[in-house]
């Protein structure tokens, strides 16, 4: 089995990439992980900046992760990053506010 050596400044520029690569998705789950599961009308729309009239306008598009089965319409927060990202059209529709950036 070949043995292959590598100098330190050579293992500190693969951990400098490693890192650069990683930061931003580790970055993203601990802001994820901090919000609550489900977020309400109100949590929406500070986390988001949107007012009601767009709000009502997201929770009414068929494609926007909303429950309406737990009595007041909620979003789930997985589900709402998720639909976030899928297209960059979506990410325009809100702009969040600092630290839950859109990328």
């Amino acid at each position: 089995m070949p043995n292959t050596t590598f100098s330190q400044e050579e293992i500190q520029t693969f951990a400098n990439e490693i890192k650069k690569q990683l930061m931003p998705t580790l970055i993203e789950e601990l802001k994820e992980s901090g919000l609550p599961p489900l977020l309400t009308r109100k949590e929406f729309m500070d986390l988001t900046g949107v007012g009601p009239t767009k709000c009502n306008e997201l929770f009414n598009r068929f494609d926007f992760p909303v429950t309406r089965e737990l009595g007041h319409p909620k979003v789930p927060t997985k589900l709402f990053f998720d639909w976030l990202y899928e297209s960059t059209q979506n990410s325009h529709e809100v702009s969040m506010k600092y630290p839950y950036n859109a990328i």
